[in-house]
Order: structure tokens, then sequence, then C-alpha cells
């Protein structure tokens, strides 16, 4: 067999371990080609230095990653040279390639959806429901190119490792000459562990890098191409608990944010409305025509023509914003207020199981009944679970649905007859009623019925006919409602669960990749017109309640939309790093104090970083976001969500 290479047992040790680590860094190539409009403001100097602090990155991981294979390597025996051995590192080699291979190539495929590296929330997440199983052809089929990229170079390095071949090592001395080659091998591995040490922590400063670090060397929206995903999963593995935050005294922490309200002081009667909430999949504010009247000199159209028109019956929240980029993040901070300020989804983290408010069980004191529908497989991301910790009465899923003509193959049931479905059941619901429904027909790969293949245009980007269809599907939900005798007096909320794929550069940044729509609806009411006051998933349920005029205390880490003296915020979780959109502004804030600060709305684009020049500001976000952190943090950890 030919060789590429031959040399001294620890030449080609370093040999192979550079080749592992130009492999992570080819990762972050992967996520720039095939995600570049993501990136269009980035010039070739300041890619470099990415590339450049991304290597601090790739080694951490690569050490941390390859650490079998480099501890067995540099054992102190001389067999390590034999081919036996040699076959037994080529396959420990091989299977921490072909695992970070995969985190990075996954990533690359799915940064549209998420703008950020995956962490080990990912695991999690996997775990939940059936659909991993059913989906993966669809991923294989739509994301081909990536799998063949991933097999490609999967057979390059066991050839590159089958080629670099060890010279075989000197014939080991006998004696005193044997002792002191045994002494040296030990002494190359305790340097060698040493180094291994510094590497996975990144330097000897006083704590390991973390996600985080990497916003020390460029801006927040440019972070996922400092870090790689290997270095993201190991450095969030087990690291689902919070601190116990301090930053501000009781007295003061209350004055600045608490999350206790209570309506009942507005000494208005108690409305008994039905209330629906409608989270539609992935339903960007960019797809929605009604709120984008100044693209393209007012031509754009969008792409929900029905919400286009019942917006214009409706009140609107233009400035509204989603607490995460996840399905499973949207859950609870819609129904319950509870945004994911961790690195893993409130559902999957160790506080899953503390007593929670919700929009079911707060009316439940008011004899509402209530009902969450889904139409995807019961277990899908937790949905059901959380429905009945939640306090929803019943929850209505695939199985309930019962009628598989209407499967998607993929997800669940296609949303306009389970829509249907879900009309009927309400129907015989004892009213009043609280229901919420998660779609699911916009989210990949995008399936539309069989029937509607050529009803819908297609748009510009995949998710579009999408969202075409589940509009649709809408309107027909409504026209149904509106026949029954309570329509009327139900209250409607309408938003989505998280952003998908953008293609207008105002939308792509920090800011707009968090924009969502959030509509109040009630035929013949008062609630109608724009509001362009700071909303969040976290407002919803307390902007219900205030509009219901409900009349005990509750927790929710949000506010009333309605209320004109609240300080409204949006805040959010990503890369170790918050974001507080509070008036005009967006901060992101590392946990110590804030590293970016933008006016949302004269820098659309996010490229004036006002930081160094606005402390006024600054500090009034910084003691904003520090408040929110600091009262979620203990009160997770405190299971104190609830008025006791």
């Amino acid at each position: 067999m030919k060789k590429l290479f031959s040399g001294g047992y620890y030449n080609i040790f370093f040999l192979r371990l550079l080749f592992a680590f130009l492999l992570l860094t080819l990762g972050r190539m992967f996520l720039y080609v095939f995600n570049h409009q993501f990136f269009h403001d980035i010039g070739f100097a300041d890619f470099m230095a990415v590339v450049f602090y991304g290597f601090r990155f790739d080694l951490s991981a690569c050490i941390f990653w390859y650490s079998p294979f480099i501890l067995l390597s540099v054992l102190p025996f001389n067999f390590r040279s034999k081919p036996v051995y040699q076959k037994i590192l080529l396959i420990l080699f091989t299977l921490s390639t072909v695992v970070t291979l995969a985190f990075n190539l996954v990533d690359s495929a799915y940064f549209p959806f998420t703008l950020s590296r995956s962490t080990a929330d990912i695991f999690h997440v996997l775990g939940l429901g059936s659909d991993v199983k059913t989906l993966l052809p669809a991923y294989f089929k739509d994301f081909w190119y990536f799998f063949l990229i991933w097999i490609v170079l999967i057979i390059m390095t066991i050839f590159f490792f089958t080629r670099t071949k060890v010279a075989i090592e000197e014939k080991q001395p006998v004696g005193r000459g044997s002792a002191l080659l045994y002494l040296k091998k030990t002494f190359i591995l305790i340097i060698v562990c040493g180094l291994g040490v510094i590497g996975i922590r990144g330097g000897f400063q006083l704590r390991p890098i973390s996600i985080m670090t990497a916003g020390e060397y460029t801006n927040p929206k440019n972070v996922s191409l400092v870090l790689n995903t290997p270095f993201t999963i190991f450095r969030t593995f087990g690291k689902s608990g919070i601190r116990n935050i301090e930053y501000f005294d009781k007295k003061t922490l209350d004055n600045i944010f608490s999350p206790v309200h209570n309506y009942y002081s507005k000494g208005k009667p108690t409305r008994f409305n039905n209330v629906v909430v409608i989270i539609l999949e992935s339903f960007s504010k960019e797809y929605i025509g009604g709120l984008n009247k100044t693209i393209d000199n007012g031509r754009y159209k969008g792409y929900t023509p029905f919400l286009d028109s019942l917006m214009n019956e409706s009140l609107v929240f233009t400035n509204a914003f989603a607490n995460g980029k996840r399905s499973i993040e949207a859950i609870p901070a819609v129904l319950a207020g509870i945004p994911s300020l961790m690195n893993d989804a409130y559902i999957t983290s160790m506080y899953s199981g503390n007593n929670i408010n919700s929009i079911a069980s707060i009316l439940k004191k008011n004899n509402y009944s209530s009902a969450f529908f889904h139409g995807g497989t019961n277990g899908t991301m937790g949905f059901d679970a959380f429905a009945k910790l939640a306090g929803f009465d019943k929850y209505y899923g695939r199985t309930e649905y019962n009628n598989e003509k209407d499967y998607d193959g993929k997800w669940g049931i296609f949303d306009e007859p389970f829509l249907q479905y879900m009309a009927d059941v309400l129907n015989q619901t004892k009213k009043p009623f609280v229901a919420g429904v998660f779609t699911l027909s916009s989210h990949h790969p995008y399936k539309v019925p069989d029937k509607y293949a050529n009803v819908f245009p297609k748009g510009k980007l995949p998710i579009h006919q999408g969202i075409y269809y589940t509009d649709y599907s809408l309107r027909k939900f409504f026209k149904k409602l509106s026949q029954m005798s309570w329509f009327d007096s139900t209250l409607f909320v309408i938003t989505a669960d998280h952003t998908s794929e953008l293609s207008f550069p105002q939308y792509e940044t920090r800011v707009g990749m968090y924009t969502i729509p959030i509509i109040f609806y009630q035929h013949n009411s008062s609630l109608k017109g724009n509001n362009e006051v700071v909303t969040q998933q976290a407002d919803i349920t307390p902007t219900i309640l205030d509009y219901l005029n409900y009349n005990e205390p509750f927790v929710a880490f949000g506010n009333s939309a309605l209320e004109s003296t609240a300080n409204h915020f949006a805040i959010s979780f990503v890369n170790e790093t918050y974001q507080l959109i509070y008036k005009n502004y967006a901060l992101v804030f590392d946990g110590t104090k804030g590293v970016s600060l933008y006016d949302k709305t004269r820098d659309t684009l996010m490229k004036n970083n006002l930081i160094e020049n606005s402390p006024t500001i600054k500090k009034e976000l910084e003691q904003k976001v520090k408040a929110v952190i600091q009262s979620y943090n203990q009160r997770l950890i405190k299971n104190d969500m609830i008025i006791k």
C-alpha cells in the first residue's frame, strides 16, 4: 500500500491530529458557504479574522472529541505501533470524525431555521416523540448533498489515516536504556495530557472558554461563524441547571421588574369570553404582507391573504417578537409566560416539573374548560406532557383525530382537516373554554395535500407554499367557526412559534430573526388598529388575562400589551447571550455586561454599535435585563412560579 507520509511515531500522531483540526475548521467553511446570505455584510478581512479566532474553539473541540484517540496514541508502550493497535486507533479516530462532521453538517443545513449553533439540548429534543425516524428520509432527500459530503469526508479520513504510516519504533533497549525510554514516553504522555487540558480550556485564563467567549471576537450576528457545533454541544452538555444570580436586593429587583401581575385593581367586571390561541408554525413576520407595507415600494404582497384581511378587523402588535427560535421554546412562552432563558428549552429542562401558571390553569379558577390541539404524532416535542402539566383538561393529537388518510406522512395531520376537526370539538366543549392549537403544515418538508399541489404559488422559498396552505386552512377554519353561536363571544389570539427561512436583510439581523405576528381578534369588538409597543410571546397570557379583567394575581415573565404604564420589552437567549429589546433599542448582554447596543428603529441592519457612545441607554437596558434574569433564575430554582 502506497504511503502518503511515513515518519516517527509522534510526527505521524500530530499530523493526524492536524487533519482532525482542519476538518473542524472546514465545518465553519460549510456553514458560511451554504448560508452566505446571512453573512452578506462580512468582508474578506473580517471573515479571515473570524476563521483565525475560530481556531481557538476548533482546537478545544478537537481535543475533547478526539481525546480517546489522543490518550491511547501516547500511552508509553512499545506495542502502540503494531498493526492491530493502529487499527484500534483508526476506529477511534474515524468514530470521532463521523460524530464531529455530522454535528457541523447538520447545523449547516439547519442554520436558516435557527440562525444559531445547536447545543446539547438537541439530544433532549430528539428524544421526544417518534418524529426523527419518520422525518429522516425527508431530510436525506432535501439535504442529500450534505450526506454525500459527510460520506466523502469519512472516506477521505480513512484514506488519510491508513496512508500515514508509523515507522517501527526503535528496538526496545534493555536495562537502564529501557527504563529511560519508558520515562521519556511517560514524560511525553504527561506533557500531551497537560497541553490537552489547556487546549480544551482554551488557554490559561481563569475560566474555560464558553459559547459567549465568541462574542468578544465579532458582532452577535457572526458569532456562529466563530464557533463550531461540536464545541457548543460539549460545552453545554449536562449544563441544564442555572445559577442563582443576585444583581440586586429584593426591593430593588421588584422595583425594576416583577413577574407578579394583578389587573383586578382596574375595577372592571370580569369577561367570560372563550379564548382560542393559535400558534402558527414558522410564520415569520416577513411572510405577512399586511406587516410589510413598505417593502418593495408597497408592491410586496406576502403569502397570507387571509391573515391580511383579518388584521384589518384586529388589534395588531406590529413590533412583536418570539422568545426563542424553536417550537419547543414557544409553547411555554405563549401559554404560560415562561421564556427559555437557558441552554435547555423549559420543557426539557430540570425545572419542567415546577408548579406553573398557564392560561388554562389560571382560567380554570373561573370554571373554564380547556383543550390543546396539535395534529402531530402524540408525544411530539413533549407537547402533550406539557399541556397536561400546564393544566389543560384535554389534548387532541393525531391519535385522537384517528383518520390516517389526512396524515402528511411526516409530521402529522394536514392543517385544513385538523382545524376543521378542532372546530367540531370546540363546538361540543363546555363554555366558556380556553383552547390552544399548534399548526404544522408550514414546517419542513412543507408538504401540502396532493389536491393543492398546483393551487398555491410556490413563492421564492420552499416554505412559502406551506404558508399559503396554512393561511388558506385558517380561512376555512374561521369560516366554519363564524357559523357557530359562540363565535362573537370568543377572543382569538394568533401568533407564530418562531421565524424560519428569510430573504430580506432587515429580518436576518439578531433582532429581525425573532420578529413574528401577534394578533388579537374578536368579532364586532373594540380590538382594532395597530399597536407599536414592543411585545413578546411571554406577553400573550398576561394580555389575555388583562382583556378578560381576571381578578387574581399570577406570575408571568411578560406584561400585558394593553397596559400603557408597563415597561414593555422582549427577551431571548442564544449562544449564551441574552438579547433585550426595549423601547427603540436592542442590547446583547453576556451575563456580566452589554456587548452591543443598536437603535433598531434607525439602524434596521444593526451596523452601528452604540455600546461605547450611549452609556445612559446602555445602563438602563443592562439594569432591565439583569432584573429579568435574576427573577427568572431565582424563581425557577426555588420553584416559585405561582402565587402561593
